[in-house]
């Protein structure tokens, strides 16, 4: 099949799924209202702030947003007077890019990948450049962005052999769109070498910018110092997903008394009142981080974590963290975060998402990994006990992380903005 023929027909898909997509978000907004802000702009319709020539930065949830901040802080201080246009697809992300904006920036959702939505916002907004965070490669966008002479990067870029395989399917779309990327700067060379067979003209390795991402060092030391006045010490299962909280909590009934405190950090805020029905129906009693006051309470088996952007906190609260999305086959979450805060990581099986900073961190001591839940479990148990252990652990994570630092520092540069 043709590029024009498989582009059309993705297009002719998207636009017919579009009614679907906007029910989906209203219905996202029960739980997360910014989903039913702006929706217009998701076809392309922005009401004010046209001012063109700004730094474009697209960071689809938190995760990317949060990696974007340590880019921008770079951007700033190599070009303190850049303006930048920053969009997201997600509620998170939105949250959290607020907090990023200057005077003079903006923030917008980034519009379906549809011929129309594109185009009225790239004759919008009129950036001079565009960022895509990691692994957002639009076939309609960049064939969009190349029409109006718009250079686009891929930035901290990833892409697992899972994807690879996927981009390879659909070929006819995908590497016409990885084609028109005027570059692609990758977190390893793993991610390079994909990225090369997928069609990306160039593309160099300039690192994660996770590594960069400044630590709320106040959050940090609040939960270190509830965790030193704590009568027991904290094992979290971070950034879960489905299916391991159910497992998690099973485990942990067929543990012997005394247990470490145990607290669970949902991935997804939708998931906040799911978990704790778990807990409840497991015959535990819950408390929420929502309901805590100056201190976490002494009296409940379970934690929830059920707060954003407050993840320094809970790994400081923790002597061990369980890593999410790694113990089912979801690819696992980043510990990169962890590891800035000192927390020692329990890995399961499934990390391909992030897969070479978890192999340096196994590497470095600063985790391991286990071949199951309950596995980790156990591990976990042991090292909340061993507090010697958990500290020599801690200190591998702090020195790992501060090993790895760099990234954004190299990006800008290979931008070569002034």
């Amino acid at each position: 099949m043709s590029e024009t023929l498989a582009r059309g027909a993705y297009s002719t898909l998207l636009r017919l799924l579009t009614p679907a997509y906007l029910l989906r978000l209203w219905w996202r907004g029960r739980q997360e209202p910014l989903y039913r802000l702006a929706v217009g702009q998701r076809l392309g319709f922005y009401d004010r702030d046209t001012v063109a020539g700004r730094v474009w930065i697209h960071a689809v949830s938190l995760g990317e947003t949060r990696a974007a901040s340590a880019l921008i802080d770079a951007l700033r201080e190599r070009s303190p007077g850049v303006k930048l246009l920053i969009t997201h697809s997600t509620a998170t992300g939105r949250e959290a890019g607020t907090a990023l904006l200057r005077e003079g920036d903006a923030q917008a959702w980034l519009p379906y990948d549809t011929p129309g939505s594109v185009r009225r916002f790239l004759k919008h907004w009129r950036p001079k450049l565009g960022l895509l965070m990691e692994t957002e490669v639009w076939p309609v966008l960049l064939a969009e962005a190349e029409a109006a002479g718009l250079p686009m990067l891929l930035v901290n870029a990833r892409l697992s052999e899972k994807s690879l395989r996927q981009g390879q399917r659909f070929a006819a779309l995908l590497r016409p769109a990885a084609q028109r990327l005027k570059l692609a700067m990758a977190q390893t060379e793993a991610d390079a070498a994909r990225l090369r067979a997928m069609g990306v003209p160039e593309v160099c390795v300039t690192g994660n910018l996770k590594y960069d991402i400044a630590v709320d060092s106040a959050q940090l030391a609040r939960g270190q110092a509830w965790a030193a006045a704590l009568p027991r010490p904290v094992l979290m299962l971070a950034v879960s997903r489905e299916g391991e909280e159910a497992a998690l909590l099973a485990a942990w009934a067929r543990l012997a008394a005394p247990r470490p405190q145990l607290l669970i950090v949902p991935r997804h805020p939708q998931r906040f009142d799911e978990v704790a029905g778990l807990v409840t129906a497991a015959g535990l009693s819950l408390s929420r981080r929502s309901s805590w006051g100056d201190t976490p309470p002494l009296d409940a088996d379970v934690w929830l974590g059920d707060s954003m952007r407050e993840m320094p906190l809970y790994y400081g609260l923790a002597r061990v963290a369980l890593l999410g999305g790694s113990f089912e086959p979801l690819g696992g979450q980043n510990l990169i975060e962890a590891a800035a805060c000192g927390c020692p990581v329990l890995a399961g099986p499934h990390t391909f998402n992030f897969a070479e900073a978890t192999e340096l961190a196994l590497a470095a001591g600063a985790a391991e990994r286990c071949a199951a839940l309950g596995e980790a479990v156990a591990r976990g148990v042991a090292l909340c006990v061993d507090g010697d252990a958990a500290a020599s652990m801690s200190a591998r994570a702090l020195g790992f992380a501060a090993a790895h630092r760099g990234a954004a520092r190299r990006m800008v540069e290979a931008l070569g903005l002034t």
